[in-house]
């Protein structure tokens, strides 16, 4: 079995990836750590020939709900109450309008755009993962890329 530092170090971006467009680049490293810490304790029963990154992808999944469920009972102390509410992106990325296209999608949509086209996860493991069948996960997918689409044009255009 390999190391499971050889596994962060390959799969690591991936993960941050897929947390950030379930909860947002905010909590995305918290859930990050979480997924880790869990697979490390799993790794040794890990099954040789198990996909690993589809097994990470499921653990980020579950870790980036959790970390987001209690952020969301956490109240958020503030000395003023801002003006206009703040912006959501993710500075270092480069491209805070899509991480904000993206959080505007649905739960589902936005969670299927990201299995597949940031995890390539096949619609058949992504079903799993969001509760439905792979025709619904195909089309969730298609419905949120389609939002996406639409959405990241209109904010980012002057």
């Amino acid at each position: 079995m390999r190391p499971f530092e050889d596994v962060v170090a390959e799969h690591g971006p991936t993960v941050l990836r897929v947390c950030r467009a379930v909860i947002g680049p905010v909590d995305a490293e918290d859930a990050w750590s979480e997924t880790f810490l869990s697979a490390l304790r799993a790794y040794p029963d890990l099954p040789a020939d198990a996909n690993v990154e589809a097994w990470l992808v499921t653990i980020a999944h579950r870790r980036a709900l959790d970390v987001g469920r209690a952020n969301a009972r956490r109240p958020a102390p503030v000395d003023a109450v801002p003006e206009r509410p703040a912006v959501r992106g993710d500075p270092a990325d480069g491209h805070p309008e899509l991480w904000a296209a993206l959080e505007a999608l649905p739960t589902k949509q936005r969670q299927a755009v990201a299995y597949h086209h940031i995890a390539g996860l096949p619609f058949a493991e992504i079903a799993g993962l969001l509760g439905n069948s792979p025709d619904a996960a195909r089309r969730a997918c298609a419905d949120g890329l389609k939002k996406l689409r639409s959405l990241y044009r209109e904010e980012s255009l002057p």
